[in-house]
């Protein structure tokens, strides 16, 4: 394959990677002098975790942040590339749970995988979101919310037709459930906080 070909695919990655990899509830929390958010509660770069720090408007603000930089990288690549949306999805979820700015240690996706979706199938990010929210409503378990939503995403895709993004949600919801797996010890413990507790875990 020649190099022109790769540089699409590998720029698409790149960009997403770079966009995904922001890490917003860290810089919010510190421009706006509450610290490093690494070292609240779980040390979890995303909203639930900015929530810990008694700001919700910065957690508010984190967690529309988190999707709309996944939401951006689709949109730009899929302008500049047509056809590499995909590579960009990947390459912002990646950078999201593991960027480089902070020793690859993010956050657990869900913000982002929502702005990925909503930019992809809009149609299915409805589905995820009512879901995501629902569940969050009903159980007051931000860890079960995300991990509800990421296992109805390929699903919602595969419902809707796009069984091509349902492969790829699939992808995404099996990295989202490993980046939540400390939280599962934890709901089967008995000892996962919910939103709104004292307790500080994540």
């Amino acid at each position: 394959m020649s190099l022109e070909l790769l540089a699409a695919p590998l720029l698409s990655l790149l960009v997403g990677y770079l966009l995904g990899s922001i890490p917003f509830g860290v810089l919010l929390t510190r421009m706006a002098g509450a610290g490093d958010l690494r070292s609240v509660g779980s040390g979890n770069i995303g909203a639930t975790n900015v929530l810990r720090t008694g700001r919700k408007g910065l957690a508010a603000l984190t967690l529309v942040l988190d999707g709309a930089k996944g939401a951006a990288a689709v949109i730009i690549v899929r302008a500049v590339w047509p056809g590499s949306e995909g590579l960009a999805a990947v390459g912002a979820l990646l950078g999201h749970l593991y960027p480089v700015w902070i020793g690859f240690k993010g956050g657990k996706g869900v913000a982002t995988f929502f702005g990925i979706m909503a930019a992809l199938h809009w149609e299915s990010s409805i589905g995820y979101a009512v879901v995501w929210l629902g569940v969050l409503a009903l159980t007051r378990y931000s860890s079960v919310a995300g991990m509800s939503a990421a296992l109805l995403a390929p699903v919602a895709a595969a419902v809707l037709g796009r069984f091509d993004l349902s492969l790829l949600y699939l992808g995404f919801g099996l990295l989202i459930f490993w980046k939540h797996r400390a939280n599962l010890e934890r709901l089967f413990a008995g000892t996962e906080p919910r939103v709104g507790s004292s307790k500080e875990s994540d």
